[in-house]
């Protein structure tokens, strides 16, 4: 369980990058928390892992006081994976990277020769274990990032901005992999402007804007408010846009709906 009660944060003197946030996260949802740029979004998550301290209010992961017990702790609970990977590695080689968290927590030898290997066939990064990780590309570099993070198996996964630099396969093995890992009871929570990811693949969305939580709900229901998304800088997924060109009032992003829609209007058009 992730909680956020009445969270204010403010960086320097500035005005605040959260403010008074309330959020409830259950165990094994999948999440998108979405926004226009400075909304608070990565603000929010850093408090999940302790990175950041609330002014006032307070956060609640797994039952624990983030004030009350280190980074380090809550670590091995929650995974978060940066925006920008180049902040996230260090190590000489791609399979040291993959390897020190796990020798960190003192996993057994052979169990890290496991999951190393398990990383590299599914982030497609074997060709790359001996190379320095700061010699891959910028996707590569982000598959690594989060592979050397659900290496050590975290309660709560956090990604931000995860399909920055990936291709459409890329996403697609992605979605498939976070849904294996929310099956298998995960919290999995995403930070993202990837709108058309969000509607295809992430049932619940959180929606910021000014440090602001301004909607929280199922994703079709949020994603075709249009009022919502001019507030929050965001842009309608295609389905919804489509559906109001057809002049359709869909509650919700429902493809059936819309190809139906698309349908009967071809029939006009031959009637």
């Amino acid at each position: 369980m992730i909680r956020l009660e009445d969270v204010t944060f403010s960086y320097a003197s500035s005005k605040p990058a959260l403010s008074h946030v309330t959020l409830e996260i259950s165990d094994g949802e999948f999440v998108a928390i979405i926004g226009e740029n400075g909304a608070g979004k990565t603000t929010l998550v850093k408090h999940l892992n302790g990175l950041l301290k609330p002014e006032s209010g307070r956060v609640l992961v797994c039952g624990v006081d983030s004030r009350e017990t280190t980074v380090a702790t809550l670590a091995r609970k929650v995974g978060l994976v940066f925006q920008n990977p180049d902040h996230q590695l260090f190590a000489e080689t791609v399979e040291k990277e993959l390897a020190f968290a796990l020798v960190n927590f003192g996993m057994p030898k052979e169990k890290v020769s496991e999951k190393v290997e398990w990383a590299l066939e599914e982030f497609e990064l074997k060709q790359y274990r001996s190379r320095s990780p700061f010699l891959l590309s910028g996707g590569e570099r982000k598959r690594l990032a989060l592979a050397s993070v659900l290496c050590y198996d975290p309660e709560i996964v956090i990604l931000d901005e995860p399909t920055t630099g990936q291709d459409s396969r890329q996403k697609h093995r992605l979605a498939s992999l976070l849904k294996r890992l929310n099956e298998q009871g995960k919290t999995v929570l995403i930070v993202t402007h990837d709108i058309e990811f969000v509607s295809d693949y992430i049932p619940r969305v959180v929606v910021m804007s000014g440090g602001k939580l301004v909607a929280d709900g199922p994703t079709g229901e949020c994603l075709t408010r249009l009022e919502l998304l001019e507030r929050a800088s965001l842009i309608s997924p295609q389905l919804a846009e489509i559906s109001w060109d057809l002049g359709l009032k869909s509650p919700s992003i429902d493809l059936d709906f819309v190809v139906a829609g698309i349908n009967e209007m071809i029939r006009g058009l031959h009637g």
